[in-house]
């Protein structure tokens, strides 16, 4: 008779006559008695009142009912914690049971009582358990060390159950090693600084003894174990590879992936021109090979590992290709992946039979794999050279099934192959615009456009065929929308005359008529660049664009060496870090593979180049869509180095100003559009959005308290002013040279300028425009060159400035990026000011301010810095100081110190706090600063330093 009898009961006295059946005397009663109260238990029904009496039913000898009544209490008594220190005595005398299957089971469950109060209790029983005789009772304490530490760390440090556990390493049983290792493991994962598994050679030698011996489990344990170990040289690498390689031949797949991770992280210890290490790879393929003759989600697990280690050492596969060849029968999921890793070992050797395998796939009926395996055609094209002709006359053919999520596929790749491959087969133009028509998905409109806009001079009714596109427009997806502006704006920078009204129309379109952002900006340039500088425009828009690598989707080298620390876990499979998905308190650590041992670096081929080679080996990767945003901010704003001079100039001006009108007012007029068009200034709107930026509109970031724009007034004073630099040299200016400094007058802010012409023409027409920047700087007045500046003269020039203009936080944060213009060009430079010369005149704080706001700053906001070097006393430090509006509050001596508590105030309202600790005859200060802004501390110091020491 099957258990099931004991779910059915639906009497309404139920627990009334349970509790009188556990108290029969009658063995058998008692025992059917507990299985009913089990049942309920299972099927979720509170059977927690029959508490006291399942306890009383612990007192037996009957192993089965031992077990049932040991559940129970693991399961109730977190709910009845009182309760269950009735429960301790039985678990004390049970730890000295003679039989060890009870023994082990009272240590077992005592582990899983997560009970506070009665842990203390268990310490006693624990450690008798820990030295018990019987090895199955040992292995089992061994883990309930490592649940009772999650339950009360301390208490087992005070135990020195720790160290009993590392001496269970050396125990001659090879489950009890297994184990304790795997308990030890569990610790240090919780509590990674505590170096538990402080492993030695004579360590591992031990676990590798345990490893043959063990069940398959512990086996994983060990080699868990093992590949956090890092040996001291590749002999012992080599040793203990030699040890591991036979569990490569394990029946079960998680042994297997275990072994392989071990190896794959110290073959990067081993010479590549070791005998030794061409052995290894070969030994490495048939494990992985086997894992993919298991069940579809087995194969899975593998294939997504098996990816990594291909992306890590393709040489270990490359021989196997076939068996990643797609069966009829996969699922989906493993038709994909398989597809993946083809490309990945698609080379000049098997392309041949990649292509024929891949031109079969695209005729399936699964959509999504057909869709794949088109996308791996175009791949294998980028990636294998020699092949890109074959590849090509293949999505020709697969165009013409004219199966529309084909054609679009093959279209998108295509793509891809003519940014490979420029002027190359461009021939087949003709019949991809057959297709236009047929397009209906975002990607592939967007990748036509594309083609027709980047070819607008071989095609003949290219304006047709973009206007086709222009009469929906608004309906059209972002990606569409953007790459048809692109697209217009090219073709008319190549036949101007008949695509005037073409481009008026879709600037127009992005421009006024639409809401998304990032369409109206992109919009805006282009309206700019077109209307202000046309040869610039050409050069922007029409710039040779570096080729396209083979490899898109390749993991970033660091993740993948710790990916293939973690083969054989979760990471594996989701292709994340730990740390990406595992959530809580545990400490997750960042492992990487150990670094390669000098006698292993060889040459590569660039076909097996390790992922840690130098950055000009790496392929580079097309990047995403969301990608594009981050390389545009990446944009190094400094002044152009070198290169077409146009070029430069024209992403300069970008930077500096981008949308606002503020470089058509250096530009004076407009210069006459390309033909005898001229393109209007954009429309008013953006004009006055651009003067309400300038005016300095509050800004939404987390710095609105950082840039409060109030600018303080005072008395006069004669702050430390820095020597001239020069900021902008001759060589990079047509001829203009540009020194300057800056200072601070009776609370007015300077740039002190020295313009020298070391041209051989006269220049004139001055003008100058900052860039936003952190705290606001403006020019407060036009630059006035009074008299043209004639070839080898020097003019000198202060430049009043403000604090009223519009605000970004720069890097670092006193950059300041200038624009000057004359008669010549416009140029640009980046300079860093002093920030002495924002500390206001009225900022000194009040002693009991002083202290109040110094108790109320966080101590985390806290810098201090070392001044070296400074020969001056406290009171010429202090009035050193006070010159450059850094005002001392109070001072007092303390232990032969002088202590000097200051304050100062920026133009934004930010107050610094300051503490000088100055050991009379010590030429060393000690600066501690407290500020609401911590950004600024280590600019102040800066300053002080700067001041202090001139």
């Amino acid at each position: 008779m099957t258990d099931s009898k004991y779910f059915t009961t639906t009497k309404k006295g139920e627990i009334f006559e349970l509790k009188a059946e556990l108290n029969s005397d009658k063995k058998e009663k008692k025992k059917e008695a507990v299985k009913k109260v089990i049942a309920s238990m299972t099927v979720g029904k509170d059977v927690s009142a029959l508490f006291p009496d399942v306890v009383n039913c612990m007192q037996t000898d009957n192993l089965e009912l031992k077990k049932l009544v040991y559940l129970y209490l693991m399961n109730y008594a977190k709910s009845q914690p009182d309760m269950a220190i009735m429960a301790v005595n039985t678990f004390v005398k049970d730890c000295e049971d003679p039989n060890p299957l009870i023994r082990a089971l009272a240590v077992r469950t005592m582990g899983c009582i997560r009970v506070d109060k009665i842990t203390e209790y268990l310490c006693e029983p624990l450690r008798k358990c820990l030295k018990d005789e019987d090895p199955y009772v040992r292995k089992t304490a061994a883990v309930c060390v490592a649940k009772l530490h999650d339950i009360n760390a301390q208490l087992v440090e005070d135990q020195g159950f720790l160290d009993t556990l590392k001496d269970l390493i050396s125990d001659s049983n090879p489950m009890v090693v297994a184990n304790a290792v795997a308990a030890l493991s569990e610790i240090a994962e919780s509590h990674p600084s505590s170096n538990l598994l402080d492993l030695n050679p004579q360590s591992i030698n031990k676990l590798l003894t345990a490893l043959n011996e063990c069940t398959e489990w512990g086996q994983i344990f060990i080699l868990d174990c093992l590949a956090n170990y890092m040996p001291k040289d590749d002999r012992e690498a080599q040793s203990i590879c030699e040890r591991v390689t036979p569990r490569l031949s394990h029946a079960n797949s998680a042994v297997v992936l275990s072994a392989v991770k071990v190896l794959m992280k110290f073959m990067e210890m081993l010479s590549k021109d070791l005998d030794y290490y061409g052995t290894l790879l070969k030994k490495l393929a048939p494990p992985l090979v086997t894992l993919l003759s298991a069940e579809p989600e087995l194969q899975y697990v593998a294939l997504r590992n098996i990816n990594l280690i291909v992306q890590k050492r393709p040489e270990i596969l490359k021989h196997e290709m076939k068996v990643f060849f797609v069966k009829y029968n996969d699922p989906i999921y493993v038709k994909l992946e398989k597809l993946d890793i083809m490309i990945r070992l698609a080379s000049q050797a098997n392309i041949a039979q990649v292509l024929a395998e891949l031109k079969e796939y695209a005729t399936e009926v699964d959509v999504d794999f057909v869709r794949k395996a088109v996308r791996a055609i175009g791949r294998c094209a980028i990636k294998v050279e020699q092949s890109a002709e074959r590849c090509v006359s293949t999505l020709l053919d697969l165009i013409q099934t004219k199966v529309n999520y084909v054609v679009q596929e093959a279209i998108v790749v295509i793509k891809d192959i003519f940014r490979k491959y420029p002027n190359k087969y461009e021939s087949v133009i003709a019949t991809l615009c057959e297709n236009l028509d047929s397009l209906d998905e975002p990607e592939a409109r967007a990748a036509m456009i594309w083609i027709v806009g980047e070819y607008a001079e071989r095609i003949d009714n290219a304006d047709e065929l973009l206007e086709s596109f222009l009469e929906g427009f608004h309906d059209e997806s972002t990606q569409v929308q953007l790459q048809l502006l692109t697209a217009i704006v090219k073709l008319f920078l190549k036949k101007p005359t008949e695509t005037q009204e073409l481009v008026q129309q879709v600037l127009s379109l992005a421009t006024q008529d639409s809401d998304n952002p990032d369409l109206r900006d992109r919009g805006y340039i282009y309206w700019r660049l077109l209307s202000t500088d046309p040869v610039a425009a050409k050069e922007v828009v029409l710039a040779e664009k570096p080729l396209i690598s083979e490899e898109t989707d390749l993991i970033e080298p660091t993740l993948l060496d710790e990916l293939i620390c973690c083969i054989g876990t979760l990471a594996s499979v989701y292709h994340k870090p730990p740390s990406a998905f595992v959530e809580g308190g545990r400490g997750v650590v960042h492992k990487s593979l150990p670094p390669r041992t000098a006698s292993s670096e060889s040459t590569e081929s660039p076909e097996t180049a390790p992922s840690g080679a130098p950055p000009g080996d790496q392929p580079d990767v097309i990047p995403a869509q969301g990608d594009l945003l981050g390389d545009l901010l990446n944009l190094d704003l400094g002044p152009p180095v070198s290169g077409p001079p146009l070029a430069a100039s024209s992403v300069q001006m970008g930077a500096v100003d981008l949308l606002g009108g503020g470089l058509d007012s250096l530009m004076g007029d407009e210069p006459e559009g390309i033909g005898d068009t001229n393109f209007g200034a954009p429309p008013a709107a953006v004009a006055t959005a651009t003067a309400t930026a300038r005016l300095g509109a509050p800004m939404s970031s987390g710095f609105n308290d950082l840039f409060d724009l109030t600018s303080g007034v005072g008395t006069l004073s004669g702050s430390y002013v820095a020597p001239k630099a020069v900021w902008l040299p001759a060589m990079k200016a047509k001829g203009l040279e540009i020194s300057g400094t800056f200072t601070r007058q009776v609370g007015s802010i300077s740039m002190d300028l020295q313009l020298t012409n070391k041209a051989l023409q006269v220049m004139t027409d001055f003008a100058i425009q900052f860039n936003r920047n952190s705290f606001g700087l403006a020019p407060a007045a036009p630059l006035q060159v009074h008299a043209p500046l004639s070839p080898n003269q020097t003019v000198e020039i202060s430049l009043p400035l403000n604090t009223v203009g519009s605000v970004m936080k720069m890097e670092p944060l006193n950059n300041l990026q200038v624009a000057v213009k004359n008669n010549i060009d416009v140029f640009y430079f980046s300079t860093v000011y002093p920030l002495h010369v924002l500390f206001v005149e009225d900022g000194k704080m009040d002693r009991q301010m002083f202290l109040a706001t110094w108790k109320d700053i966080p101590n985390e906001n806290e810098a201090q810095f070392q001044i070296r070097d400074c020969p001056l006393n406290t009171e010429a430090a202090s009035n050193k100081l006070q010159s450059s509006n850094i005002f001392t509050v109070a001072k007092r001596n303390v232990e032969g110190q002088d202590m000097l508590y200051q304050s100062l105030k920026l133009t934004n309202g930010i107050w610094v706090l300051a503490e000088l600790r100055i050991q009379p005859g010590n030429p060393s200060f000690t600066l501690s600063l407290k500020c609401r802004a911590p950004e600024v501390s280590q600019h102040v110091y800066q300053a002080y330093e700067t001041i202090l020491k001139n």
